[in-house]
């Protein structure tokens, strides 16, 4: 026999989750701002790793650069003394170290003109090329949907005319019993 009808709809509740879903994970892999923050995060992880294989941790150098309540001059200052600990006959280290520092302070520094003109650029490119992807997927949810209303739709007629013939059925049943309880009566 076929589904019924709450089975029928929670499989459409279902797959409309599902599809709902799927659409804002696609439309956060295709998101210019997500995406940027991906760069980022990968680029100063990259970073981070190398410091570290590098150099090894340097717990003074993130302590002295991390703390809230300094100012940026306070941040490099503690960077330099500390690089200067650490590198004394090094000069890859120290180069090292001086990239680092510089890094660290460019992060601290707000965004030039040039770089914020730059960023818009990318943004607005990368909404201009992810855009029709969202398009499609949208369009491809929303076809989805209309074909699984068509199947639903479908299926509750199926289960209405199976109801009704099932309905028939007892009723022709249930008279035949109430006959042949009649005849079994009178003999």
């Amino acid at each position: 026999m076929g589904q019924t009808t709450e089975e029928l709809n929670a499989e459409i509740a279902g797959t409309r989750e599902a599809l709902a879903s799927d659409l804002d994970a696609l439309q956060d892999r295709v998101s210019p701002s997500a995406i940027v923050e991906r760069r980022k995060a990968a680029a100063k992880g990259r970073m981070r790793q190398l410091r570290s294989r590098v150099m090894g941790t340097v717990p003074s150098m993130t302590s002295s650069s991390g703390g809230t309540g300094g100012s940026m001059k306070d941040s490099a200052q503690g960077v330099v003394s500390t690089a200067e600990d650490k590198v004394e006959g090094s000069p890859l280290a120290a180069g090292l170290i001086a990239f680092g520092a510089g890094m660290l302070i460019s992060a601290l520094m707000p965004a030039t003109e040039a770089e914020a003109r730059a960023s818009r650029r990318l943004v607005d490119a990368a909404k201009e090329h992810g855009q029709p992807l969202v398009e499609e997927a949208k369009s491809m949810g929303q076809d989805v949907g209309a074909q699984l209303k068509d199947s639903a739709a479908q299926a509750a007629q199926e289960v209405k005319a199976t109801a009704q013939e099932s309905a028939e059925r007892v009723q022709d049943e249930a008279k035949s019993s109430v006959q042949e309880v009649k005849s079994q009566a009178q003999n």
